[in-house]
């Protein structure tokens, strides 16, 4: 039985990859991914042999890559962040039965909620939720109601997928949503460009503001919560502690 690695590179820089993360992919044999995810890693790991899939081709790449493993090829499927989070993992995981000579193990990863949250400050320093706000795999009723839960609830929130070609009105929806769930105009929001990676951007506003900033698909979206505060260009959810005092 051969090993098939599910292993989250967080943003793609080595810098942010756990030892663990590094050390089953140098284990491996094989690595397979994501076109994007898998050139992350290859000058870090040239010697290694890659098969790589466009987008929306999850399910092939799966097969793939436990079919490798199953003949007895020590294999990784490399995901953005972690691997469990909006990653592979959950799929290799349904599909292993399947291949009795296979042995998947998920290998944690930093994913962009929490590396995002870093570059902001504090944002998710208390209870928050994570909802991506892409509806290719999620109806958008769906989405819509856990928006409007998390809103009712005053979680700080941390938005994936918050804008696309085909989905430009998705974050403009979703905090038209949350405003009219009794989220403040005022409540602090940030988001996080390209995290740890050339380019890297970020900003701090307001909700009112964020329906039009300028966000894409490698951008993290954080909304506050109603304790939210900004401390110039950071923002900090506090955890409570100064009540005790």
């Amino acid at each position: 039985m051969s090993k098939l690695y599910a292993v989250g590179i967080g943003p793609g820089r080595k810098e942010f990859m756990t030892e663990e993360a590094l050390e089953a992919l140098n284990r491996s044999e094989l690595i397979i991914g994501y076109t994007v995810y898998a050139d992350q890693v290859r000058g870090i790991f040239p010697e290694k042999e890659y098969i790589t899939t466009p987008m929306k081709q999850e399910i092939d790449r799966c097969r793939m890559a436990l079919e490798a493993a199953s003949a007895g090829k020590t294999t990784a499927m490399v995901c953005s962040g972690d691997a469990g989070v909006y990653g592979m993992a959950g799929l290799l995981i349904q599909l292993e039965s399947s291949y009795p000579g296979a042995e998947v193990e998920v290998v944690a990863g930093v994913t962009a909620g929490i590396s995002g949250a870093a570059v902001l400050g504090a944002p998710l320093g208390h209870d928050f939720c994570v909802i991506s706000l892409s509806d290719l795999l999620t109806p958008w009723e769906v989405i819509e109601k856990r928006l409007r839960a998390a809103a009712r609830g005053d979680f700080a929130l941390c938005l994936y997928n918050p804008r696309s070609k085909k989905r430009r009105d998705h974050l403009a929806r979703a905090v038209g949503i949350l405003l009219k769930e009794g989220k403040s105009p005022d409540t602090v929001c940030g988001w996080v460009r390209q995290i740890g990676r050339t380019g890297q951007e970020q900003k701090v506003m307001t909700l009112a503001q964020l329906k039009d900033e300028p966000v894409d698909m490698f951008t993290t979206v954080f909304v506050g919560s109603g304790s939210t505060k900004r401390y110039g260009s950071r923002m900090v959810t506090p955890r409570g502690y100064e009540k005790k005092q």
